[in-house]
């Protein structure tokens, strides 16, 4: 399931895909790998995307906030856009063992990209809320994808159905 949400700070809106995450199978397996948030944020504050220091310190504290176990330093780069200099910005990546994080900055457009990739459910809205302040954020796009909707989160329940029916089956 694919949602996009276009929302003006003054207003709220909720997704089913915040709520649910994951679902439970015939013999009560959880199936889902987790949720992939990517935000578009738009009108964000020029000084704080054009910033390194503020673009590491959020990468660096952002795991701990949303309950990730952080895997390495964030790593930063500049790209100075070459023959489109407003395209220049930092990209920054923090690798989670859950997944990654990732944000890449345009300060001359006023935009970022953000996405959050867990095998672990997370608090969406309460994440977004701490990007939008971090960078003041006028407005954002809001899309959560249920990643791995197959993908058995409980392999030993899984195992013992599968050794079940087999062991049924050889009857």
């Amino acid at each position: 399931m694919h949602q996009v949400i276009i929302t003006k700070m003054s207003e709220t809106e909720e997704t089913s895909s915040d709520k649910q995450i994951s679902r439970r199978g015939k013999f009560g397996v959880k199936f889902g790998f987790g949720p992939h948030l990517t935000l578009d944020a738009y009108d964000c504050d020029q000084e704080k995307l054009d910033d390194m220091n503020v673009l590491y310190g959020l990468l660096d504290t952002l795991p701990g906030r949303i309950g990730m176990t952080k895997l390495m330093p964030p790593y930063i780069l500049y790209y100075d856009g070459k023959e489109k200099p407003e395209d220049r910005g930092f990209s920054g990546v923090v690798i989670i063992a859950e997944s990654h994080i990732t944000i890449h900055t345009y300060p001359e457009k006023r935009f970022l990209t953000c996405d959050i990739y867990s095998c672990k459910n997370f608090d969406i809205d309460r994440t977004v809320e701490y990007l939008v302040k971090a960078f003041s954020i006028g407005n954002f796009s809001k899309r959560v994808t249920n990643r791995g909707r197959e993908f058995p989160k409980d392999m030993n329940m899984v195992e013992n159905i599968v050794n079940h029916d087999r062991s049924k089956a050889d009857q």
